[in-house]
């Protein structure tokens, strides 16, 4: 059985994630800026270990994503 999304706060200390996040990336190239995300959303989906979830979390993110633009 999955358990729900959620979608509201539930960290602590959002503000240390934060910073926490910003600093992850100091002094990397866009590249591997993106390396860095990439690598930290499979650690954490690996984490979550439920698809139903993992899958809410993407179309929740996909559906704020700004439209792809025109070639």
């Amino acid at each position: 059985m999955s358990t729900p999304l959620k979608d509201t706060l539930n960290i602590a200390a959002p503000d240390e994630l934060y910073a926490m996040l910003i600093e992850a990336h100091q002094g990397l190239s866009e590249a591997e800026s993106l390396k860095l995300d990439a690598k930290l959303i499979l650690l954490l989906a690996n984490h979550i270990g439920d698809l139903e979830v993992v899958r809410a979390a993407i179309a929740k993110a996909r559906a704020t994503a700004p439209a792809p633009q025109a070639d």
